[in-house]
């Protein structure tokens, strides 16, 4: 069996000190690629960097794009910089991301409708690319799925850390997105989740760990890891019921179709 990381932080500060033995140990436990999206502007060299320059037997693939938690001071000229910088590494990243809605932000920051504005920007984007794109969600389903419908994505993506009602994943899913299964499934309080989970179809997921952030169950106010993935796998195996074996090799062909097609 063969596993992906479609979602982790490589270049935070608490996973890129320790970054060589930890990309060993995932090679060890068969973890042979992983996604690495960017976050804001600062972040879009040292992802570029982090994904060609340091050794490793496992592939690492960069994203480009702008979380909604970092707007507060970037205007549209970070947009059009963003799109000259994917331009310029187009055949290297494999998605527009992360961006998104938080709707937990808006409140806190008002900016709502700034949110808006940047991740339609870079659905567009992520459409004259060819690319698909990582969404992140934070009490903002009817946000993110109404914005959705309105700029179709050509290429689909990942609704990063899925959480939410079977009919919100099954809108998801018709829409051409795979769901992001992370350390949620660990936890006991995520019943609905899990629930909803199991009546998803097996080549609608794909595995994730936001890695350094969402600790497994037990392991809050550690640093979590893209190793973790083994744990959030036979977790996932637990839930479904399911041979590892062909759920692995059947996720493997989710990444493939959603960034190697």
């Amino acid at each position: 069996m063969k596993f992906t990381d479609s979602h982790c932080h490589l270049d935070f500060p608490e996973l890129a000190q320790q970054l060589k033995p930890e990309l060993a140990d995932c090679f060890e436990l068969a973890i042979e690629r992983i996604i690495v999206p960017a976050v804001n502007p600062d972040n879009w060299q040292p992802v570029l960097e982090i994904t060609s320059k340091v050794p490793s037997n496992v592939l690492l693939f960069p994203c480009l794009g702008i979380h909604p938690w970092y707007l507060n001071e970037l205007t549209e000229q970070h947009l059009m910089a963003l799109e000259q910088t994917a331009l310029n590494y187009q055949e290297r990243i494999v998605a527009i991301g992360e961006t998104g809605i938080d709707g937990k932000i808006a409140i806190e920051q008002n900016n709502m409708e700034k949110q808006k504005e940047f991740f339609r920007y870079q659905l567009e984007l992520a459409n004259r690319l060819n690319k698909p794109v990582i969404v992140h969600h934070r009490r903002s389903h009817n946000e993110v799925i109404e914005i959705l419908k309105q700029s179709p994505v050509k290429r689909g993506g990942i609704i990063h850390a899925f959480s939410g009602s079977y009919q919100q994943g099954k809108t998801y899913i018709d829409m051409g997105f795979k769901l992001g299964i992370g350390g949620t499934i660990t936890y006991e309080r995520a019943k609905k989740t899990i629930n909803a989970i199991k009546r998803f179809p097996v080549g609608a997921l794909v595995l994730e760990t936001d890695a350094p952030s969402m600790p497994l169950s037990g392991e809050q106010g550690t640093t979590n890891k893209p190793s973790n993935i083994k744990v959030i796998f036979q977790q996932l195996v637990n839930v479904l019921q399911c041979e590892p074996e062909k759920l692995a090799e059947q996720i493997e062909q989710n990444i493939d179709q959603l960034f190697f097609r």
